[in-house]
């Protein structure tokens, strides 16, 4: 298979991730929007949660990790549900973790768990295993956390290729985790994170188009006019549903026409405090950016 990502340019995939890319449970990634109803307001903002999770693996690739850590990158967003984070918010999931309590579920899927099973791997391998390169807690640079940056950054024009060319050609891998190989790298992708969260997922444009589409969402689920397995669907079908209601339609429409926006009026939704403090790899010795900072 070959593949043309935006970020990452043209890759053959070949083996497990090609059959798990091709899996019917892995193609409907391409009908949920990676920034939840963003895609509503900007129609800049179309990438999905299949390009981002073909893109992780990719990323996991190019730095030498494993061919299961490949897999697990391709695979650590299969259970989002429609619209991503929006069901966090519907279901007042503080953490956002709504997708990861069911992770286990869908790597055990027929599916996906034969397509495993046949190339030597298990689903029991994913949930136990420790993926360094993929997963790292705040304020680390790691594999996943790189590639939203990057690309929400990106389709929201907001950083440009050749900055991201730059920064791609200055990271490694130290001790198993990612790291920076230069101060002036580590510097920009801290910027570039700090980016992302004030003009990307805190842009009140953001904030009110999801909000207001999760109390909408929300609404539904009490009057019965969704339930909850609709979201393990995708966008267009929850869109369907609301667009099937007159008055979840008129609603929907006075969402994406931004008709009650008002930018003084503080939003409900609280994200998680984010901020990157990379470590930075000169000499074979490790230091975090705000240590070389000061």
């Amino acid at each position: 298979m070959q593949y043309s990502d935006v970020i990452y340019g043209t890759h053959t995939i070949e083996g497990v991730c090609e059959k798990i890319i091709e899996s019917k449970l892995f193609q409907r990634l391409k009908t949920i929007h990676q920034g939840g109803a963003n895609y509503l307001i900007d129609s800049r903002l179309q990438h999905t949660r299949f390009e981002h999770s073909v893109g992780v693996m990719l990323l996991t690739k190019m730095i030498g990790a494993s061919e299961l850590e490949q897999v697990a990158a391709l695979l650590h967003d299969i259970s989002h549900t429609a619209f991503s984070h929006v069901i966090d918010y519907v279901l007042n999931i503080a953490d956002e973790s709504f997708h990861e309590q069911w992770y286990e579920t869908f790597i055990r899927y027929p599916e996906i768990s034969s397509i495993l099973n046949a190339h030597g791997y298990s689903s029991q391998q994913l949930i136990d295993g420790i993926f360094s390169i993929l997963e790292q807690p705040l304020p680390l640079l790691c594999a996943d956390r790189l590639d939203y940056t990057l690309r929400d950054l990106h389709h929201a024009e907001l950083i440009t290729l050749q900055e991201i060319q730059f920064f791609l050609s200055h990271i490694s891998v130290f001790e198993g985790r990612m790291v920076a190989t230069s101060r002036e790298a580590g510097q920009w992708i801290k910027n570039a994170y700090a980016l992302l969260n004030s003009d990307y997922f805190h842009k009140k444009e953001h904030l009110f188009v999801n909000q207001k589409l999760a109390e909408l969402l929300k609404e539904s689920l009490d009057r019965k006019l969704l339930l909850e397995s609709d979201f393990f669907q995708d966008d267009q079908h929850i869109i369907n549903v609301l667009e099937f209601n007159m008055y979840t339609k008129l609603k929907l429409e006075r969402i994406i026409q931004m008709t009650d926006f008002d930018p003084t009026i503080p939003s409900t939704i609280i994200l998680k405090k984010r901020e990157l403090n990379p470590e930075i790899v000169e000499n074979n010795t490790s230091t975090y950016l705000s240590s070389l900072n000061k």
